[in-house]
């Protein structure tokens, strides 16, 4: 395996950047920069996907009934974290993170310019290289933050909410920009706002390399010459292959959209538990690490659980919005897919409060399980709190205030902020030394498994009465936070470092 460094840049970022963000390391700018912009693009898109899908053909969409929409916007989630299995996998052997995700980037910004185009072919080819671009850089770049700090050092659990903050300062953008276009210009317009953020979070990635850890031109795990040589053929192949077998299936009418979104959810509930088989079995895992993974699977589980409620915030929260919410306050009118703004407005208001209260507690803090539970629980109630302004109602033609739905994204806002800060920030310190970004990837392969099970429930949305289906699963998840916090004393003892 190769540990070296070519070219003349070092490994590590000047010793004066250790302090200059905030407190914190100054790669740390740089890579919620870049993620800023990621996630400008990615759910500035997501925001009108949904409704891009369901919008009739006159109108420029593709006529979707609400239920398929939502379902197929799910699927396409599935398969952008299915990809970062291969995305960790190719950084850790092949490509080193810096350049995994500069390619990922490359192939996301490729994907929105391919939206752009008003064709439906043009729209299912940029969701491919959307997704395999995701793959590459979201596993990678959460990696790349970790490398930024020692095991022991305490700033890490608020520099991830920092990390979190900065990102979802794109999350409350990008619906805003693609958004309004979207109404006032045609879907496609949208999807040419998140091909221009794209490019600009690939400017300031490759402006700040220098200040990044551990940026070397090898993988940190790299494969020898040989077996480089053939993996690189087999993934090549493996792809013609499996876009040949599809296009042949598709033409003969066995593949339909049904049938994908069935066999991705397959996938999605398979991969993750072939994954941790192998790593529990690996002999380049010690027998501490091994102890590790144990309660990483509850912190797993756990994860599905919660963004299994997040990720409908941009399919059936958006679907009800459009069609049971009011659309203006104060007498201002907006589009229904601003409401998405107002989950990344909440998390980027309450990251630094939550960084500071950590930060302030110090060692005094709730251990990281016990604040992955409480995100579950509020993700639930975000739920919960929906039957209420959609139960009594004779037919689905009543308009709801716009504040249930902003009370919801608050909610759900606060638990994202406590669940997938400490979630990333636990799942860096419990990695397998020979898996580090492939323990990220993991972390993203628990996203999957949430939208592959999203992609078979919302298809129930409109079927069943809407209190009955916000309010099934929104107690689901807070009986599985309640769950992890009962599970908390053995949690506490098998999870150290993790405090």
């Amino acid at each position: 395996m190769s540990h070296t460094t070519t070219g003349t840049e070092p490994a590590q970022p000047p010793p004066e950047d250790d302090r200059a963000f905030f407190g914190q390391p100054r790669g740390l700018m740089t890579l919620s920069g870049l993620e800023v912009w990621e996630r400008f693009s990615f759910l500035g898109m997501q925001a009108i996907l949904v409704l891009y899908f369901a919008d009739t053909v006159a109108n420029g969409g593709l006529g979707m009934n609400p239920g398929t929409a939502a379902s197929v916007s799910a699927a396409y989630g599935t398969l952008v974290y299915l990809v970062s299995v291969a995305g960790g996998w190719l950084a850790d052997r092949i490509l080193g993170s810096y350049r995994a995700v500069l390619y990922g980037g490359i192939l996301i910004a490729c994907g929105h310019y391919a939206m752009a185009v008003p064709t439906a072919t043009m729209t299912w080819v940029g969701l491919g290289l959307i997704s395999a671009g995701t793959g590459l850089l979201k596993p990678n770049v959460a990696s790349m933050v970790g490398k930024l700090y020692r095991t022991e050092d305490e700033r890490r659990d608020a520099g991830f909410a920092l990390y979190y903050m900065a990102i979802n300062i794109g999350a409350f953008a990008g619906p805003l920009i693609t958004g309004w276009l979207g109404d006032h210009a045609g879907w496609h317009w949208g999807f040419s706002a998140a091909a221009f953020g794209m490019t600009l979070g690939l400017i300031q990635y490759v402006l700040g390399r220098r200040h990044l850890a551990g940026r070397k031109h090898s993988a940190e795990f790299a494969l020898a010459p040989g077996p480089m040589r053939r993996a690189v053929l087999m993934i090549v192949a493996g792809a013609v292959l499996v876009a040949v077998v599809a296009t042949a299936l598709a033409l003969a009418g066995w593949l339909t959209m049904d049938r994908f979104v069935d066999v991705l959810t397959v996938i999605s509930v398979i991969a993750p538990v072939v994954y941790f088989v192998v790593m529990f079995r690996s002999p380049r895992v010690t027998a501490e690490e091994r102890g590790r993974l144990r309660p990483y699977v509850v912190l797993f589980l756990a994860s599905v659980v919660f963004n299994f409620i997040l990720f409908q915030a941009y399919s059936t929260m958006m679907l009800l919005a459009s069609t049971n919410a009011r659309t203006e306050i104060f007498g201002f009118h907006f589009p229904a897919s601003w409401y998405a703004s107002a989950l990344g407005a909440f998390e980027v208001a309450l990251a630094p409060v939550v960084a500071a209260v950590w930060a302030r507690m110090g060692p005094r803090q709730p251990h990281a399980s016990n604040k992955i539970a409480f995100g579950v629980i509020l993700g639930g109630l975000s739920f919960l709190l929906m039957v209420l302004p959609t139960s009594g109602h004779a037919d689905d033609s009543y308009k709801m205030a716009a504040w249930w739905i902003v009370g919801s994204y608050l909610l759900l806002g606060l638990g994202d902020v406590l669940l997938e800060t400490s979630g990333m920030s636990a799942t860096t310190k419990l990695a397998p030394k020979a898996f580090a970004s492939q323990t990220m990837a993991l972390w993203f392969l628990s996203l999957a498994l949430a939208n592959g099970i999203q992609a078979q429930i919302v298809k129930l949305y409109g079927e069943v009465s809407n209190p009955a289906y916000f309010g099934v699963n929104g107690a689901v998840a807070v009986v599985a936070g309640v769950a992890v916090i009962a599970a908390a004393p053995w949690l506490k003892r098998t999870m150290h470092p993790v405090h």
